[in-house]
């Protein structure tokens, strides 16, 4: 897990440090690789658990259990991104603010790539 907290944050980081964005700079150690290190535990965390007890998990070709995942992981975070940059404002006292706005990008993003190398690698060791 601390791989998969520590690998997004220096790349997105990095990123935002070279096109001078703090904004990329901030959500690369708070967003984007807490999403990526949570969606890693989870998915790892099933798959290790119930991931053999799943036909579909293993006689699916690999790039199709990375797919299903990375879209239900993406979708699960878009729908928190949304409620945290969207709901939380209009309904809460909570202040809608740039980095909210941020989460409808970076929580699904993050997500699907976590999930996709999470599978990747699982399904590999367990062919």
């Amino acid at each position: 897990m601390l791989v998969a907290y520590l690998a997004p944050a220096l790349m997105a980081g990095a990123g935002g440090v070279a096109s001078g964005q703090s904004g990329l700079t901030m959500a690369a150690f708070t967003s984007i690789a807490g999403t990526s290190a949570v969606v890693a535990l989870l998915i790892g965390s099933w798959l290790q658990r119930r991931g053999r007890s799943r036909p579909w998990t293993t006689a699916l070709p690999r790039v199709m259990v990375a797919a299903i995942l990375a879209v239900g992981a993406a979708a699960i975070a878009g729908l928190v991104g949304w409620f945290a940059s969207r709901w939380l404002p209009a309904h809460t006292s909570v202040v809608d603010t740039a980095r909210l706005a941020r989460l409808q990008l970076d929580l699904p993003i993050s997500a699907a790539v976590a999930a996709v190398i999470v599978s990747w690698r699982w399904r590999r060791q367990n062919p």
